[in-house]
């Protein structure tokens, strides 16, 4: 296929050969790898700047996105791809193999600055979704850290630089410039941009940004970053939402509120803390799908009311493709279960999956949010998503929508979301519309729902049943009927 780069392509394409270190801070769907690609011919074919490229990315993206996105190019398919991926020996012996671009996962870039240490080969760098390098302490940015006064070029890749304020941008600026830009210790950047908040024993637990922060650091970086909405390029069909209400029966909604009032009760007396917070959280999310593990990984099924709602769904769509994320494997193993007979159901695991899904081979493909969020164009497979296992995690929630809703879809996007009712379901949506703050409204409102539930069981046991009898439907309390 021949690519006719649009002008905003055409831009990137050249300030990635222009300039050594930048980041390319683009709205999914914009076509990060298709740019990416045609300035790396530029500079190798045509310029003779670059002799090796590492592209390191999420490990889906790494088996199969790059590839796939070279060979549909006419431009690009000269381009020699070795894929450092797998055991340890696969790894050495694909790093022999002469190439232009070798691509590896992340969790391989220690490997690989130890593997190589002073005998670096890649004078350029590619780091696709960048934001998986946005912690300091992470041992894959020391590593790559170490070997950036060793790379020529560096790009950066992707849609969310900052999915959980500015302070993620330090380490992701600290491999473009070396500290030039926000300083060369993590330290000073947050003393400058933001101010102490709560601690405990000296030690802070959060920090605010100051006032004119975001303007202060998005000036310092402008004029290595480059930044775009997919909305002032695109025009993408709409992406429409759809919520649907699940109710839990009555034994479902007694079983789930006697578990609930147990774990918390369980739970030692004052402030909670940020682990068993978490704990107690996925715990509840198990239980709203309809599942918990117990502590020897063994699976109880509570109910089965969403895995109902997921096929009432399914046979409303009238055998129209779905994209469903789920949460947890006993969700995974429960939606095969009870898929309808015939049904072409398949779980996205290789480069092969996102090919039949995009042939029209696959009605039902399944995909967990943090394997599937990143580079996977699924767009003509379907536009349908489902939720059935909700994240609280806005980044992974919108880059999985995206694998649907970019360029190339021809449909409205309709993205279904099984909430089950009085369950910790409703907080995640209502912090995936917040869209900022999350951890902060993660723990508060566990922290009230902790507080309503404890007030309850000091009131008594009417309190615990007219609880129970509101929740259930068809109650004589007036609980919603189906």
């Amino acid at each position: 296929m021949k690519f006719v780069p649009h002008k905003y392509q055409k831009f990137c394409i050249d300030q990635i050969v222009e300039r050594p270190k930048i980041g390319l801070f683009l709205e999914m769907g914009l076509g990060k790898t298709v740019i990416t690609l045609s300035a790396v011919r530029e500079l190798k074919y045509n310029r003779f700047q670059v002799r090796k490229v590492l592209v390191i990315a999420p490990k889906k993206v790494a088996e199969g996105t790059w590839s796939l996105e070279k060979d549909k190019w006419d431009h690009t398919r000269c381009l020699r791809i070795s894929q450092v991926l797998g055991s340890r020996d696969k790894r050495i012996r694909a790093l022999s193999v002469p190439a232009d671009v070798y691509i590896t996962n992340r969790e391989n870039v220690v490997w690989l600055t130890d593997y190589f240490r002073n005998d670096w080969p890649f004078d350029m760098v590619v780091i696709d979704e960048s934001s998986s390098f946005k912690s300091h302490k992470a041992k894959r940015f020391k590593a790559l850290a170490a070997m950036a006064p060793r790379i020529n070029r560096i790009v950066e890749l992707t849609g969310t630089p900052s999915p959980n304020g500015i302070m993620d941008l330090w380490a992701q600026i600290y491999l473009l410039d070396e500290g030039e830009k926000l300083g060369k210790r993590f330290g000073g950047f947050r003393s400058r941009f933001f101010d102490a908040g709560y601690a405990v024993n000296g030690v802070v637990y959060k920090y605010t940004a100051k006032s004119g922060a975001f303007e202060s650091v998005t000036e310092k970086i402008s004029d290595i970053c480059v930044s775009m909405k997919a909305e002032d390029y695109l025009e993408l069909p709409d992406m429409i939402p759809d919520d649907i209400p699940v109710e839990l029966d009555r034994m479902a909604a007694k079983s789930y509120l006697e578990l609930e009032r147990q774990m918390v009760m369980e739970l030692p007396d004052g402030d909670i803390s940020v682990t068993s917070a978490a704990a107690l959280s996925n715990k509840l999310l198990q239980l709203a799908n309809g599942a918990v593990y117990d502590e020897d990984k063994g699976v109880h099924e509570v109910h089965s009311c969403k895995i109902e709602a997921f096929l009432e769904l399914l046979e409303s769509l009238n055998g129209k493709p779905v994209l469903v994320f789920y949460n947890y494997r006993h969700d995974l193993d429960r939606l095969m279960a009870a898929m309808p007979r015939g049904t072409r159901a398949r779980v996205l695991s290789t480069p092969q999956d996102q090919a039949a899904w995009n042939r029209g081979e696959i009605d039902v493909l399944l995909a967990h949010p943090a394997s599937a969020a990143y580079g996977l164009n699924l767009q003509e497979g379907g536009n349908h998503v489902v939720w059935f296992g909700l994240t609280w995690n806005f980044e992974q929630y919108t880059q999985a929508n995206a694998r649907l809703h970019r360029q190339g879809q021809t449909e409205k996007v309709i993205v279904h979301h099984l909430i089950c009712r009085g369950t910790r379901d409703e907080d995640v949506m209502a912090a995936l519309a917040r869209k900022e703050n999350v951890q902060e409204f993660v723990m508060d409102s566990l922290k009230a729902r902790i507080r309503r539930i404890r007030e309850e069981t000091e009131n008594g046991k009417h309190g615990r049943r007219k609880e129970i009898s509101e929740a259930i439907p068809g109650s004589e309390s007036g609980g919603a009927t189906h």
